[in-house]
């Protein structure tokens, strides 16, 4: 028997697999974190049920949807076999309708355990929402600052790979907040895909946590930093980062000039973006060298009087913060990070 629960009740499941039966376009613009796409209908077939709904109305709609996923059925079961395990089964659609009752009902004839959940990923987005239009999070920032090139993200890995719960914003958002800042990376997702990883983080961790997190802005190529959480960055325990100016320029180089041809292309195209900040001679002398793969000049250059005096971290150890630590030794920083950590 399928059983039907709230959102609430669907994410404090344990050991469920959740599968999204919306059209993979639908899926792609964003579903629950940790869903899997098994779709009742694919875009094209979708859009011509919605047609003929409009035209002939629903009957002959249901009957040309039953014609075209019938066929089908067997392919899907196999997908759901090969996925779920020994995991029950959480179901939805877009606002728990027609899409999810027909999979739940084969699912449950089938033999799995079976939920389906009410009001489908409508009713998600509407937790997310009401997550994330609080003031202020329940959880303590602990918020990594410095100059460009200090290893904030490198910082963030480790620790989380010591097990300290470390949100990567720029790792969520595929981008990483600079004018090379795609440069390498797939597509970021949507806003409301960015939204529900923040949510998914912030809920694991659980109520009057501390976490980790680099201080960003509120926009993230084109993705916004919830206004929440853009409130706990600026309310946060703050931690300065800072390292030589050499070893700020080779990690930048080890970052940026890692793909095929050391992204030389997509490196000039997006220093040539810097033409109203910079002059059109600067650019040209930069791409020069970029093109003869002479990094560290430019990347010391764009440090030095660009991005340096953007952001005016300090360069050395400054009282204004709660811990200051050298990321010249990284290893060695993030013991200091990870001390500090326990005592808060």
């Amino acid at each position: 028997m399928v059983e039907e629960i709230t959102i609430e009740e669907a994410l404090n499941l344990k050991n469920a697999l959740f599968i999204d039966v919306r059209s993979e376009g639908e899926f792609a613009e964003a579903t629950i974190p940790g869903a899997v796409n098994i779709p009742v209908f694919e875009n094209e077939e979708r859009a011509a049920i919605g047609t003929l709904y409009h035209q002939a109305g629903p009957d002959h709609a249901r009957r040309l949807g039953l014609k075209l996923v019938a066929p089908k059925l067997p392919q899907k079961l196999t997908a759901v076999d090969q996925l779920a395990g020994d995991k029950s089964l959480a179901i939805f659609c877009w606002r728990g309708g027609q899409r999810s009752q027909f999979m739940a009902g084969m699912l449950d004839i089938m033999g799995y355990p079976v939920y389906r959940i009410i009001g489908g990923y409508k009713a998600y987005r509407q937790y997310v929402n009401i997550y994330l239009g609080r003031e202020e999070l329940t959880q303590k920032a602990v918020v990594l600052h410095g100059l460009t090139g200090v290893g904030k993200t490198e910082a963030l890995v480790a620790l989380e790979e010591r097990g300290l719960p470390a949100l990567d914003l720029e790792g969520l958002a595929e981008h990483r907040g600079s004018v090379y800042g795609k440069i390498g990376l797939p597509p970021s997702p949507s806003q409301k895909a960015f939204e529900s990883s923040i949510v998914k983080f912030l809920t694991t961790i659980g109520d009057n946590s501390i976490f980790f997190v680099e201080c960003e802005s509120r926009r993230i190529g084109n993705l916004l930093v919830p206004s929440p959480l853009m409130s706990s960055i600026k309310n946060g325990i703050r931690v300065l980062l800072y390292a030589p100016i050499d070893q700020r320029v080779k990690r930048i180089r080890d970052v940026y000039t890692c793909g095929p041809d050391n992204n030389i292309k997509e490196l000039q195209r997006a220093t040539a973006s810097l033409e109203k900040k910079i002059g059109r001679n600067r650019v040209e002398t930069l791409n020069s060298m970029l093109a003869e793969g002479n990094f560290e000049p430019v990347f010391t250059y764009l440090l030095k009087y660009y991005y340096d005096p953007l952001y005016k971290y300090p360069e050395i150890p400054d009282d204004n913060y709660d811990l200051c630590v050298d990321t010249t030794d990284m290893k060695k920083a993030v013991d200091d990070i990870v001390e500090f950590a326990k005592s808060l």
